[in-house]
């Protein structure tokens, strides 16, 4: 293992397709010559030697092509190799080539700018005070005087400029005369162009390399004399449609799609019972647009839903639509601009794309665009304008209009939107991983593509919408803490006075309990406390106001500053009786797994069958090459065969794996020994048992492990203990809603099946006002809690409430409720009963109770309640059972 590309791989965190192909690269180095005016084709034998996909350069220097799926990261791979070239080789000027303007300048903060978020050389030491210098294809010509023998040098060229530069050398005032990269610089004392074509470590580097295939790019590129070219593309196909033939590593689209981690999974999807019989052209197209938008809503909202419970950025979803001609781009533009398109709700939100629009620099600019949340574009419409490279990840639904062969249409549409927005990587959600090709007229055409095992369609899902869903308008609803609704009635409140002095003091008091909350909220704060108690205590109030005081200088700026520091005593008291009163104390923990234990059970080995051996004569036969004449030599035992039966065969068993010598010492002896015993039984000349053995030691190590596997056993893993932190606040709900779909949580639903689709309302000792419920137990298990005089307080906790893991860590657990009664606190879970016994519901619950135990450790130290962990079964909750009755299941 290399120690250089060890050290790239964790610090820039490289997906395994990516360091896969670093190590294609670390390998590759050690054995080509890595300078100029070499012999090709021996350099070609030694990389076919290990890669046979590659038989040619397909240039005048070795170049290697790495074909990897887009969204991967192939970006970041270049900055991979080049750092590793320069840490372990001393290479120190590369050469980065971009398919287009917008690419281009992408690349240049990609290399050239710490401070931006994909910079590729984050985590590299070496790069901190000796950082590359990035030259471009627009300030190479003010360079030369800079240059430093120390210095690491990234020259990132837009392919174009080379064209513009020659064609600008043979026309006008400049005609005759030489590109400007090949004109001599008065820093250089020669073109640029041959300052680089004279190096003798220059690495070249192409992004999407199928675009430099051309005559005259590949000359051009061939001028410069690299002593190697890498290469990548998602597509290793020429322009004439010829496969790359110096291919030495791929992680194809396919691969990406099963591995199910690095790209969007797409969907197809369809009306459910559509019949596009009797429907003229235009009328399916209206039909499918007007479904994508459906789809695109809801999308919108997992996508708003899973930013707010998760606290990181919002992403903002977007329409593909593809058309057959401009004409038909222009006509489905006009329809989603106007009146008649969902009552002109798109109006000012589509964006045109094809040739008849803008130059094709303006229009990638717009598109790369379209991931600011201030873009208002909701749908781009286009034909044939969307080349490879380009680098948004909010495309989350595409319509094709245009007739097409359904494979080629799909295979070639999807591409467009596979990036993932949140680090590239799939987050578990499946909205926000997923994306939908609208294909209704197609769907059966495209599922019978997909039975093709060669197609990256086979990969695909596949959705029937029911018509009911697409015409449900849904929001996204965001159900504060009581403690804060109660704040914005306030507020209402205080806008409603006439009276200007009344209402100013009213304000004032009013921001001075916005800071109290806004502190004692605030981990700073909460940390240096054992709960909500400690907030009695004369120095935490101190501490507190002092905190309030502090943010009211920093923050925005009030004349009214003095009045509202006033205030801060005079509404400390009441805000924390509030806060408390509305509040059930959860503590802070992250509950995670130790390693997992594995182990080899204790068994005596079954020899009754397949030991039994006959040892074969060991001799050498020795042919003479004149008269062929045969003789043979008997074999004398070496030092290998001096090693003891036993050991032979522990030496092949170690081999594998699973088997640890330390761990297992003991028992492979034992089962060693009674493999030797059987098979010396069959064997009757003395010295014939060491020569056996040594002929079948592989075979009977085989045969040990294969009963080895059956006890085998993995352990169910314990929980770490954790830091147990004091209670900070209860958690924000995002949900989505029917435009009209509030309840009154006493209300009888019909059927229940419908009950998941409602936001209920009416709580009073709720630590929420709102709550949805995914099944008809869960709503009458609220009805108890609201209508049981035992229960104090209760909460559907929001997902980010708790941070419980589960399964080797893989999974985290969200409990069903929190409810405090006047001596313990329960987080409880209703499961169907057919369900109480299943394997993940057990050790979902055994996670639970370890909450409970550290928690109650915590809690009881400091004054507060115990915690109990409650799983009902769905058939013992109805609205006219006491919350007493389910302390029954409670194991202790």
């Amino acid at each position: 293992m290399n120690n250089k590309a060890q050290y790239i791989k964790q610090r820039l965190s490289l997906r395994v397709p990516l360091q896969e192909a670093l190590d294609v690269v670390v390998h590759l180095a050690g054995k080509l010559e890595l300078q100029k005016d070499i012999y090709l084709a021996a350099e070609i034998e030694k990389v076919k030697s290990h890669f046979p996909s590659c038989v040619d350069f397909e240039r005048d220097f070795p170049s290697l092509c790495f074909s990897i799926a887009t969204g991967v990261g192939k970006t970041r791979l270049m900055g991979a190799c080049i750092a590793w070239l320069y840490l372990e080789k001393g290479i120190r000027n590369y050469f980065v080539l971009a398919p287009n303007l917008t690419i281009y300048e992408k690349l240049i903060e990609d290399f050239g700018n710490p401070n931006y978020a994909k910079y590729v050389f984050n985590g590299i030491s070496e790069f901190v005070h000796n950082r590359p210098v990035i030259i471009t294809g627009d300030n190479y010509n003010q360079m030369g005087s800079l240059f430093k023998d120390s210095e690491i040098r990234i020259n990132i060229f837009n392919i174009s400029k080379f064209n513009r530069d020659a064609s600008a050398a043979n026309r006008g005032k400049e005609k005759g005369m030489a590109p400007r990269i090949k004109r001599i610089s008065e820093y250089l004392g020669e073109s640029y162009w041959n300052y680089l074509s004279n190096l003798d470590d220059l690495v070249i580097l192409m992004d999407e390399a199928h675009r430099y295939h051309a005559d005259a790019s590949k000359s051009a590129i061939n001028e410069l004399k690299p002593v190697l070219g890498l290469e990548l593309t998602a597509t290793p196909i020429d322009e004439k449609g010829n496969p790359f033939r110096n291919v030495v590593y791929e992680y194809s689209l396919a691969q990406a799609l099963e591995d199910g981690k690095y790209v969007k999974n797409p969907a197809i999807a369809t009306r459910k019972n559509f019949r596009p019989q009797g429907l003229s052209e235009k009328e399916v197209e209206i039909i499918k647009l007007e479904d994508a938008i459906s789809i695109h809503q809801d999308t919108k909202n997992e996508l708003e839903i899973y930013a707010r419970n998760n606290k990181v950025k919002m992403v903002k979803p977007f329409i593909l639509v593809v058309c057959r001609d401009i004409n038909h781009s222009t006509e489905v533009f006009n329809y989603i601009n106007s009146d008649a398109f969902f009552r002109g709700a798109f109006k000012g939100k589509v964006l045109q794309i094809d040739s008849s629009t803008r130059r094709e620099e303006e229009i990638e600019r717009q598109f790369v665009d379209l991931e600011s949340l201030d873009n208002e574009i909701e749908i781009v419409i286009h034909v044939n304008m969307l080349k490879e490279g380009w680098d948004v990840n909010n495309l989350y639904t595409i319509v094709p209009l245009r007739a097409a062969n359904a494979s080629v249409l799909i295979e070639q549409t999807i591409g467009r939107g596979l990036r993932l927005p949140y680090n590239g990587e799939r987050t578990g959600v499946d909205k926000v991983d997923k994306l939908t090709v609208v294909a209704h007229e197609n769907f059966e055409k495209v599922i019978e593509a997909a039975q093709d095992p060669n197609s990256v369609l086979n990969k695909l899902s596949y959705i029937e919408i029911p018509e009911e869903d697409l015409s449900t308008k849904t929001t996204v609803v965001t159900s504060v803490t009581k403690v804060e609704k109660e704040m914005q009635e306030a507020e209402k409140r205080i806008d409603a006075i006439q009276n200007k002095t009344r209402k100013q003091e009213a304000r004032n008091s009013y921001d001075a309990k916005k800071l109290i909350l806004d502190v004692i909220s605030s981990p700073e704060i909460a940390y240096q406390t054992k709960g909500l108690k400690d907030y009695e205590k004369k120095e935490v109030q101190a501490m507190v106001i002092q905190k309030a005081i502090e943010k009211l200088e920093t923050g925005q700026q009030s004349i009214f500053k003095e009045e509202i520091k006033t205030e801060l005593p005079k509404v400390y008291q009441a805000t924390l009786v509030e806060v408390r009163n509305n509040t059930i104390e959860i503590p802070r923990m992250d509950l995670v797994q130790d390693d997992v234990e594995v182990w080899f059970e204790n068994f005596d080995l079954n020899t009754s069958r397949g030991f039994e051996f006959q040892a074969m004569d060991e001799e050498i036969i020795r042919r003479g090459l004149k008269h062929n004449e045969v003789d043979t030599i008997g074999v004398q035992q070496g030092a290998f065969s001096r090693e003891t039966p036993v050991n032979q065969i522990i030496s092949e068993l170690i081999n594998y794996p699973e088997i640890d010598y330390d761990e297992n010492a003991e028992l492979l002896h034992k089962l060693s020994i009674q493999a030797i015993r059987t098979i010396e039984r069959q064997v009757e000349e003395k010295g014939v048992l060491q020569v056996l053995v040594k002929q079948y030691r592989k075979i009977i190590a085989g045969k040990i492990y294969d009963q080895m596997k059956a006890n085998f056993k993995i352990g169910e893993p314990d929980y770490i203990e954790p830091k147990v932190l004091p209670f900070v606040r209860i958690e924000d709900w995002n949900f989505s809603a029917l435009a009209n779909g509030y309840k009154d949580y006493r209300e009888v639903v019909t059927p229940a099946i419908l009950i998941p689709k409602y936001v209920f309302r009416g709580f009073e000792k709720a630590c929420h006002l709102e709550y949805k419920f995914d099944s008809k137990t869960e709503k009458d298990f609220s009805y108890i809690l609201e209508n049981d005089r035992k229960v104090q307080k209760w909460l559907r906790p929001a997902p980010n409430q708790f941070r419980i893991y589960w399964k080797n860590n893989s999974k985290q657990y969200y409990p069903d409720f929190v409810v405090e009664t006047e001596d313990c606190i329960y987080l409880v879970e209703t499961k169907m009963l057919d369900q109480v016994e299943v394997s993940d519901v057990i050790s979902k619950k055994a996670a639970a109770q370890k909450y409970c135990k550290y928690a109650t450790a915590f809690t009881t130290a400091n004054g507060g309640k115990p915690w109990k962990y409650i799983l009902i079964p769905h058939n013992e909750v109805t609205q006219t059972t006491g919350f007493d009755y389910f302390l029954r299941f409670i194991e202790d």
